[in-house]
């Protein structure tokens, strides 16, 4: 490869440096960064985040310079070493599960531990009793059993209830039969099951006497622990390479009639007694999924910032590209314009940047919702349900059930938030014109790893019908004049007391009316929806799209409310000065009165609004707050605290030097710039030379 002589390595971009217009942008707004930080991720949070920088980036196993060339194999490999120096580094430096988890990141890929270290140890610690945590729990925690959660299988994700994989009781042994009966029975998609996990977390068809008592989870041993090989008769490895998420050895797993201990089926909630051979139900069927209510949570919670790092790099980069010049610009500026000045693309971009923090705030209150029925959830352990309960929450028609508004706001708010991060992620790739179809944006390859979120742990179309099936319970109750007991049962109280006189809400001119509109909206949507199923008798099929449309419509009131409530902490609270808090406002009614504008039917038609604000809201506006918020979109973006190592993206380096790191990583770290081809049909031979070879053998 020909090195880049020192007269290419001296030349700079023309007119203003990215590193000028960025410092620029920023002494425009009075956005105080720090203060934003902290009330984002408290500043315990922040010095987290930099102690363990500083670890990560002394580590020679954590470069990232070659992460964009790497084959999938290499990439595997990499992010193997990886995990297991991160797993050393946690050991040394004594790291508490949030250094770690600030730890992956930074790292920002899904790393062979990745279902080890969530949904295993998860289930074993939530879903075992005592005696199965010393005897499956500690060895986890201590890595010495490695695992993974084998629920999804080939014929079927999303319908938990359909599943195939069965574990049959043999009372004569006291132990279960563990078995694959088809090949859609396969488990597929496991993370961290195709090379690394030795133990399964297996989700199968609980059967006792020839009657199904649904799914439940059994802890099985897949591999050696001495030599890793696969045990006998079960069959396991890598499904193959995918969009994106190559990191991670996402497995198959087939059983052949094998046979596990009583102590394997986590017994915390749910189990078969040994001395009856019955089985004991549990208070709540929602209990046995009490995981997959912990992964959606925990996915509403990271929306905001996985769509923040496509923001930020789009939002910099639109700082420092210019095309084009203004038409109405002055004889005396006629220079290009940048990007970012023109409305086209901050309709694009700055909904999202204020959807990033609304994410954000839900998030929160999102895992608050959740730690609070954990608590109450313990208090069900050792109760006996009713033979009348069914296997789960995924069922047709739910029973009353403790976890229910959980249950049905995960699902609503995972399908919200994941589908509004995938889509808003694409927006920021294509608001980077041609540069962002690089992977040196760094917006592509996070866009292809996270994608998968929109199907995983329910297809968010999918979860929907959840969502739906609560609202109609809860608008049942509400019907009969049961007092309202929660904010769902509160909001369909309100509209039905009000239906007749109509709303009125002044979404222009007062934040709370329009938190009040998202709600009639909603309320409205779910009463029109049990009337075409109660009165109407619609078969549920026919209902679905109406389903989805209200699941997206309840989740959108319920993002607007967290967003609207957490501004109205005190500001001692918030610790935000007067002129940041107020931009904080405005990117409330930004993020609102878009979503308004783009769902103007729907408000339209239940009399939240009338045509006139929804007309005045697209003119007037939403139009004005972006011009309002502009100025402040750098400093904005800067509050999420993303280290350009995180980032690693050339479009949304800090300093603004984009296309100084672009032409550096194109010229100087492709391996394929070391390749000296030889282009002649007629030859046998493909490379004249090959560094990039010799240097990997030296790697």
């Amino acid at each position: 490869m020909t090195t880049p002589p020192q007269w290419v390595r001296d030349l700079k971009p023309s007119g203003p440096q990215g590193s000028e217009l960025l410092a620029h942008e920023r002494s425009k707004s009075s956005v105080n960064v720090d203060q934003l930080s902290t009330f984002l991720f408290t500043s315990e949070g922040l010095a987290r985040k930099r102690r363990v920088l500083k670890v990560l980036e002394n580590e020679k196993v954590f470069d990232k310079s070659q992460n964009y060339f790497a084959g999938r194999v290499d990439r595997f490999e990499t992010a193997l070493a990886r995990a297991k120096r991160l797993r050393q580094l946690a050991v040394r430096n004594g790291w508490s599960n949030d250094d770690r988890l600030i730890a992956n990141e930074l790292i920002s890929e899904p790393g062979p531990y990745g279902l080890h270290e969530s949904m295993f140890l998860i289930t074993l610690r939530d879903q075992g009793n005592a005696e199965q945590h010393e005897k499956f729990l500690k060895p986890a925690e201590q890595y010495k059993y490695i695992g993974c959660y084998a629920q999804t299988e080939l014929g079927h994700g999303s319908n938990v209830r359909g599943l195939e994989t069965t574990a049959t009781w043999n009372k004569e042994d006291q132990t279960f039969t563990i078995h694959s009966p088809y090949l859609t029975a396969s488990k597929w998609w496991i993370g961290s099951l195709g090379r690394t996990a030795n133990h399964a977390v297996v989700m199968a068809q609980l059967i006792i006497g020839g009657k199904s008592y649904g799914p439940h989870p059994f802890v099985v041993q897949i591999r050696d622990l001495n030599t890793h090989e696969t045990l006998e008769n079960i069959h396991v490895g890598d499904i193959g390479p995918k969009f994106g998420y190559n990191t991670m050895d996402n497995g198959y797993l087939l059983f052949n009639q094998v046979k596990v201990p009583h102590i394997s089926m986590l017994a915390r909630f749910s189990r078969v007694d040994p001395k009856t051979n019955q089985y004991v139900r549990p208070a709540s069927a929602s209990l046995i999924y009490g995981t997959l209510t912990w992964v959606r949570s925990t996915i509403v919670m990271q929306a905001g910032g996985v769509l923040a790092r496509g923001v930020t790099i789009a939002t910099r980069y639109c700082a420092v590209r210019r095309q084009f010049q203004d038409r109405d610009a002055q004889e005396g500026q006629k220079s290009e314009n940048q990007v970012i000045n023109y409305t086209t693309v901050q309709i694009r971009l700055l909904p999202l940047l204020a959807t990033t923090f609304a994410l954000h705030f839900t998030g929160k209150a999102m895992m608050e919702m959740y730690g609070a029925n954990q608590k109450k959830m313990s208090q069900d352990v050792g109760k006996v349900g009713g033979p009348e309960r069914g296997a789960g929450p995924e069922e047709t028609h739910s029973g009353s059930d403790l976890l229910a508004d959980l249950h049905a706001t995960s699902c609503g708010l995972k399908s919200l938030a994941s589908y509004t991060a995938v889509e808003g992620l694409e927006m920021c790739r294509r608001a980077c014109g041609g540069h962002g179809y690089s992977s040196f944006s760094g917006i592509g390859p996070w866009y292809a790893d996270y994608l998968p979120t929109a199907t995983w742990e329910g297809d968010n179309y999918m979860l929907t019908q959840q969502v739906a099936r609560y609202l109609l319970k809860s608008a049942r109750s509400v019907l009969k004049g049961n007092e309202p007991t929660n904010d769902t049962t509160f909001i369909l109280t309100n509209f039905l007391s009000r239906q007749d006189t109509g709303a009125a809400f002044d979404v222009l001119g007062n934040d709370a009316d329009i938190v009040a509109a998202f709600a009639w909206r909603s309320a409205f949507l779910t009463f029109e929806a049990l009337k075409h199923r109660d009165e109407q008798k619609r078969p549920w099929n026919s209902l679905l799209v109406d389903f989805y449309r209200l699941s997206r419509a309840h989740s959108q009131y319920m993002v607007v409310k967290n967003f609207y409530e957490t501004l109205q902490a005190s500001p001692s609270a918030t610790g935000l000065d007067a002129e940041t808090l107020a931009i904080m406002h405005k990117l409330f009614r930004l993020y609102s009165l878009h979503t308004l504008e783009s769902e103007a039917s729907e408000f339209y038609t239940s009399s939240a609004v009338t045509v006139r604000q929804i007309q005045l809201c697209r003119t007037n506006a939403v139009m004005r707050l972006l011009e309002e918020i502009r100025p402040h979109a750098v400093r904005l973006v800067d509050a999420w605290s993303f280290p350009d190592w995180q980032l690693d993206s050339s479009l949304g380096r800090y300093d603004g030097k984009v296309y100084e790191d672009m032409f550096y990583r194109a010229s100087e770290l492709n391996p394929l710039n070391k390749v000296v081809v030889d282009p002649y049909p007629d030859s046998k031979v493909l490379f004249k030379k090959n560094e990039a070879a010799a240097l990997k053998s030296k790697l």
